[in-house]
């Protein structure tokens, strides 16, 4: 592929077949102080963002934890955060099925004059899922090393990024139960950073709500704003903050305002 116009964007998006580092010109997230209840996890992946874009030392960050909690939003809030404070740092999207391809990736990366966050969102491998050979080329570099223009965040549900029962049953059937898994859980162990997500409180959740109308300027009765909003999640079977969000845009569409950016 021909050399990628870093100057394009801020965001990219890796594809292949063919390669190709497409510009995102408007990058879906929400403002970091809209994360609510996940103070610790933003506190600690700013820093280490801004470390790295200062050109110090920093390191790859697994989020994991539960769904909705605000991970990948994380990441790209964290992303827009140090930009504003003047640091010109890139993110380039790479998605877990282009794995194999990413020596290809960090060979452009490695030759550019910026200094990139390589984001891969929802990251797991089940039982014959050979791509995590591919990752460790991102966590360890091989023979060359990790670009040092470059670092690793990623989201997962498994804190591991495979199943319990399928670390259980390999222990549990292997001849040498202690190894049999080894490989791939330890690429857990890679990451630098680990930031654990957990399921919300209902106060976190009502946060949640409030801080979306205050931001959006959507206005109604606070007992009202309660109400619904805990019916609405009792009815889903979860809390999170996707959950809220879904919750506000109903309500948003319901008291005739739209949403913009």
């Amino acid at each position: 592929m021909p050399a990628p116009d870093f100057a394009a964007a801020d965001a990219f998006a890796w594809h292949t077949g063919p390669d190709r580092l497409e510009p995102v010109t408007k990058v879906a997230r929400v403002d970091i102080g809209l994360l609510i209840g996940v103070n610790r996890s933003r506190d600690t992946l700013l820093e280490n963002t801004r470390h790295f874009a200062r050109g110090l030392s920093a390191n790859n960050a697994l989020l994991w934890g539960a769904r909705g909690m605000g991970k990948s939003s994380l990441v790209k809030a964290v992303h827009a955060a140090v930009r504003a404070e003047g640091h010109a740092l890139k993110i380039v999207e790479l998605s877990r099925e282009d794995l194999p391809s990413v020596q290809r990736l960090l060979a452009h990366l490695r030759a550019a004059p910026h200094r990139f966050i390589l984001f891969c969102d929802d990251l797991s491998f089940s039982h014959d899922d050979q791509h995590y050979k591919s990752l460790k080329a991102v966590l360890d570099g091989g023979i060359e090393g990790r670009p040092e223009n470059v670092l690793f965040y990623a989201t997962s549900n498994r804190r591991h990024l495979m199943p319990r029962d399928m670390i259980e049953n390999e222990r549990s059937t292997a001849i040498t139960p202690g190894e049999a898994v080894e490989e791939k859980v330890s690429l857990s162990d890679r990451f630098g950073l680990w930031l654990g997500f957990h399921p919300c409180s209902q106060d976190e959740y009502l946060e949640m709500v409030q801080g979306y109308c205050a931001a959006y300027g959507v206005s109604v009765p606070e007992d009202r704003l309660r109400a619904e909003a805990i019916e609405w999640q009792a009815t889903r079977g979860s809390r999170s903050g996707r959950v809220a969000w879904q919750f506000f845009c109903d309500l948003a569409a319901r008291e005739g305002v739209a949403l913009q950016g």
